[in-house]
């Protein structure tokens, strides 16, 4: 425990300026996590990150998080994003060929959806970030909120198996108890206006669709390294795991938060 709360508070104190300070920084901070993060996905597979998959991976992965910017050279990778992910995938495939079956079609397919779950949610990390940090903080908020709650929730109320096949300690009334905890929060922000584009009723129902969403997420990542047989993720942090087991609600709900009307 005490490892953990050191490791937070370490992690806090690092985290929070970045975020506040955005732009540059917070760009180079997600691009090191999303890296570590596909690091530790490939691992669990066994692709190592230098093998002729794990380089495509990460071309991909940088590609995928790039920032749309007015320098030339970059205005035209990311125009080109998607034909670029094509070529790479058709480049997966063509190894599957090479290397006589021992990197498989299966394996191809990994890495590809490794990258854009990994890829898009951090990409909406710093998207979200750069249309203000109320947007940023708010998806953050969520995520922690919900959390607390289930966690109360759960040891106060838990009864009920959520899914004991992918996560034994979480139940429905923790479930049920984070989405209503989330629900607060939405009220705070409306009467604060901190968020003032959308109407109070709308901003709860958005936000107890992330928090689900944020939920699902980590029963995501949870059903993930259940079936990969680990533990953790990884141990960058102690006490945490690796960076996929901190970031797995973030990776649904910031993208969901961008794409229900309420990032502008």
């Amino acid at each position: 425990m005490r490892t953990r709360t050191i490791t937070a508070i370490i992690a806090m104190i690092i985290f929070i300026p970045i975020v506040v300070i955005g732009s540059l920084p917070m760009l180079i901070a997600v691009y090191l996590l999303a890296l570590t993060a596909l690091y530790e996905i490939l691992k669990m597979n066994r692709i190592h990150i230098f093998s002729i998959p794990g380089i495509l991976s990460l071309i991909a992965l940088s590609i995928v998080i790039m920032p749309r910017a007015d320098y030339s050279y970059i205005t035209l990778i990311t125009e080109s994003q998607v034909d670029m992910i094509i070529v790479m995938a058709l480049l997966m495939l063509s190894f599957t060929v090479i290397s006589k079956n021992r990197f498989s079609f299966v394996d191809m397919g990994f890495c590809v959806l490794a990258v854009a779950y990994i890829g898009i949610g951090f990409m909406y990390f710093y998207e979200t970030r750069e249309a203000g940090i109320l947007f940023i903080l708010y998806g953050l908020l969520i995520v922690w909120m919900t959390d607390t709650g289930a966690y109360l929730a759960g040891r106060t109320f838990g009864k009920r198996k959520l899914w004991p096949q992918i996560s034994p300690n979480k139940t429905v009334e923790g479930f049920v108890g984070g989405i209503l905890s989330s629900v607060l929060l939405a009220v705070i922000f409306s009467l604060f206006g901190l968020i003032d584009n959308l109407p109070i009723y709308l901003l709860i129902i958005y936000t107890m669709i992330l928090s689900g969403a944020g939920q699902l997420g980590d029963l995501v990542e949870s059903a993930l390294k259940r079936h990969f047989d680990v533990k953790d993720s990884g141990n960058l942090l102690p006490g945490h795991g690796g960076v996929l087991d901190r970031f797995d609600s973030f990776i649904f709900v910031l993208p969901l938060m961008n794409i229900l009307p309420l990032v502008s």
